[in-house]
């Protein structure tokens, strides 16, 4: 039984696209994820006068790289077990899923890495479609 995943990430979601013998599955995983704020160098530095807001600043990257990774994790725990796994998306995401699955020694899965858009799930699933089983 081949087991073949195509997903579409972001920071705030993945869709999930699992082919098992022609039968298709698609979940739709929330990431839960705060959003991201960067601020600009000038703003919040170590020389500014008030040395808290870097400390500050240092935390929220933290809790965001932990955040994300909890979210990865969970994604790979429901494709761990594919033959093949192709990451599309529009941002970062699908670089930084690709880096935790080859850290994972899932790499040598990965069929493909390509930006895309934002997508419909309907679109996302004729992507996985039109890959897995054309």
């Amino acid at each position: 039984m081949k087991k073949e995943v195509g997903l579409w990430i972001d920071h705030r979601k993945a869709v999930i696209v699992t082919i098992i013998d022609e039968v298709e599955a698609m979940r739709e995983i929330k990431s839960n994820v705060d959003k991201h704020v960067r601020f600009s160098s000038g703003t919040h530095s170590k020389t500014s006068d008030n040395p808290m807001s870097s400390t500050a600043e240092d935390v929220r990257d933290r809790q965001f790289a932990n955040q994300l990774g909890g979210y990865y994790e969970g994604i790979i725990s429901l494709i761990h077990d594919a033959d093949s796994i192709w990451i599309f998306g529009p941002g970062e995401s699908k670089g930084e899923l690709e880096n935790q699955l080859k850290h994972h020694g899932f790499g040598d899965r990965i069929v493909g890495v390509e930006t895309v858009d934002k997508m419909t799930d309907h679109q996302i699933a004729a992507k996985v479609r039109d890959r897995y089983l054309r």
